[in-house]
């Protein structure tokens, strides 16, 4: 299987899923660039985390206007799989491919930590092999990583089921206090209506070995290479 892993100015966790795909998972992996318009025939995408452009107006607000945006527009709209993490996932959402928005977070500070997440869904490349309910432990680290829509999308969202990954403690309850940044629903991540575009602020690219404090990380992409 063949990855494309985009790398934006300001992107800071490229390198860290290079290194899971091609070096822990043996992927072929291509490095794109965010002036890049040809894909180079991958086979999925990864839109990773960082600080794309500074942040400037709102994370991802200038890293959708990207060329690339374009082409991975196109790829995800023929069904392409494409996975958003953290900055990625806000460049999904500004750009349409994903539903709602991340916001400050509720605490309005920077949050550096470990979070369990639930599997709400298996119906996507990357929960293809997880069972429903199944319990992650993830790392996070973002200010805006409030995820928010109106009422009708929030609906739309569970009813459909394209809430992928939900916020809940070790035993897999949702709370308050299993919340890290007040997102609505503890909702950690979410899909188009296909499937094949997913979004998440947790960072799978960082649990990927015992030494980095887990591996949960790396089941997420080791299904989407068993899935496609």
């Amino acid at each position: 299987m063949k990855w494309g892993v985009v790398t934006f100015p300001g992107s800071c966790d490229d390198r860290d899923t290079l290194y899971c795909l091609e070096t822990v998972l043996g992927q072929q992996v291509v490095a794109l660039w965010h002036k890049d318009r040809d894909l180079q025939g991958v086979d999925a995408i990864v839109l990773p985390g960082g600080f794309f452009y500074g942040d400037y107006l709102r994370c991802g607000a200038l890293a959708r206007f990207s060329p690339i945006m374009q082409s991975v527009y196109e790829f995800a709209q023929a069904g392409g799989p494409v996975l958003g993490i953290c900055n990625g996932f806000q460049i999904l959402c500004e750009a349409g491919l994903l539903p709602g928005a991340l916001v400050r977070n509720r605490s309005l500070s920077f949050i550096c930590d470990w979070v369990w997440i639930r599997v709400e869904t298996p119906r996507t490349p990357f929960t293809a092999a997880c069972r429903t309910g199944e319990i992650l432990r993830l790392p996070i680290k973002h200010g805006e990583g409030c995820y928010v829509a109106d009422a009708a999308t929030l609906r739309t969202l569970e009813d459909n089921g394209q809430v992928v990954f939900r916020y809940v403690d070790a035993a897999g309850q949702t709370s308050e206090t299993a919340n890290p940044n007040g997102s609505l629903h503890n909702i950690a991540g979410v899909a188009n209506a296909r499937g094949n575009v997913v979004g998440l602020m947790p960072h799978p690219e960082h649990a990927v070995e015992p030494l980095l404090g887990g591996e949960d990380g790396s089941k997420l992409f080791r299904l989407a290479c068993a899935a496609l």
